[in-house]
């Protein structure tokens, strides 16, 4: 990654800025995708307590790697340069997904990764630095084993997503290929006490840190991991001290206007004035593991499936329409890194900050 592709992906979010504001103003719709996500799985080898996928009794059928090239070609078609994030499930399990990886390179779209860590070996971590990520996100929960193995249902992952990310950086180094390596914690009652640690571990690993509050979803979130009212206090202190961190040179990538609103998120309140109306529908693009495609993931049916349309044909249909006009009008305080209402200026603010990290 480096500044020029920055740049030339910040001026696609700044024209579709103005797409969406004559949308939301006058009802004029000239927007386009400009954040797509690819689930490429939905198996995983960890069993987190806040996530389902490790216990559906079935998984959807999974497009083949030919045919992700094909649906990821059409995004090109339709749009031109653009970048994506891959995640699952655990997406290093999926047979030939490093391939696609270093396919995407040569395609001339950026790519980035969202895993666990598990299968981060020093074979596996050449082949995704080989491939010119533009970042690799890396789930850890806290710096303690301890709190990290229970949280991800796996004993011994801290360890090896610490030696996963030494190897990602040996071979950043090694083959001189910038991009930035970020943690995702999910922060829950069992391990937001650990957050300023985590970002001093991470600080000392020259790697970034980009936390986002745990939904409900899986009964552990409700008996266990969410952040009941009686704690919020001593989690508002916490977020406090993120901010001080942040403003003092720490490697926090998610904005301060996002932090402060995460303590909103545990009273489960709707989203501020200050961020309405809500914009994702009118700029994400989520692509399933059997190629159903999402406006949001929020409970918003499919726009349309990419085994049978182009991105074109998806993103003009009438469903889309429909859509989009159904989350703009949406009041969720929404906080995952997709899904948060983050402004133009918060955009230009985490380029800046992943640009810093690269050089």
């Amino acid at each position: 990654m480096n500044s020029h592709e920055l740049v030339s992906l910040g001026w696609k979010h700044a024209v579709n800025a103005l797409a969406e504001e004559m949308y939301i103003n006058i009802g004029m719709d000239w927007t386009k995708p400009v954040a797509f996500y690819g689930l490429v799985n939905e198996r995983c080898n960890a069993q987190c307590r806040y996530c389902e996928y490790w216990r559906l009794p079935e998984y959807k059928p999974e497009l083949a790697i030919d045919e992700w090239k094909a649906a990821l070609l059409s995004i090109k078609d339709f749009v031109g340069a653009f970048s994506i994030s891959f995640s699952g499930g655990e997406p290093m399990m999926k047979a030939g997904f490093l391939d696609l990886f270093a396919w995407c390179h040569f395609q001339g779209i950026k790519a980035g990764v969202t895993t666990n860590g598990s299968l981060l070996t020093a074979a596996s971590a050449a082949r995704v630095v080989a491939a010119h990520p533009f970042n690799v996100n890396i789930s850890l929960d806290a710096p303690k084993a301890e709190v990290h193995d229970y949280l991800r249902g796996a004993p011994g992952l801290f360890e090896r997503v610490s030696q996963g990310i030494g190897f990602l950086r040996e071979e950043r180094r090694r083959q001189n290929i910038d991009f930035p390596i970020m943690l995702k914690p999910t922060i829950t009652e069992r391990n937001f006490r650990y957050l300023p640690e985590l970002v001093e571990w991470a600080q000392a690993r020259e790697v970034m840190v980009s936390p986002q509050p745990v939904d409900r979803w899986t009964r552990e979130t409700y008996n266990e991991l969410w952040i009941e009212r009686e704690r919020l206090s001593e989690f508002e202190i916490i977020v406090e001290k993120l901010i001080e961190m942040q403003k003092s040179g720490a490697p926090i990538v998610t904005p301060e206007a996002v932090l402060r609103l995460m303590p909103d998120h545990y009273r489960e309140l709707a989203a501020p004035h200050s961020v309405m109306p809500c914009r994702v529908g009118l700029r994400n693009f989520f692509i399933r593991a059997n190629g159903d495609v999402e406006a949001c993931v929020m409970g918003y049916p499919p726009i349309g499936n990419v085994k049978r349309q182009s991105a074109r044909q998806i993103w003009q249909s009438a469903r889309a329409r429909e859509v989009r006009h159904e989350t703009v009008h949406c009041e969720k305080l929404c906080l995952t890194t997709c899904l948060s209402q983050k402004t133009l200026g918060n955009k230009v603010g985490m380029g800046l900050r992943l640009m810093k990290s690269a050089s």
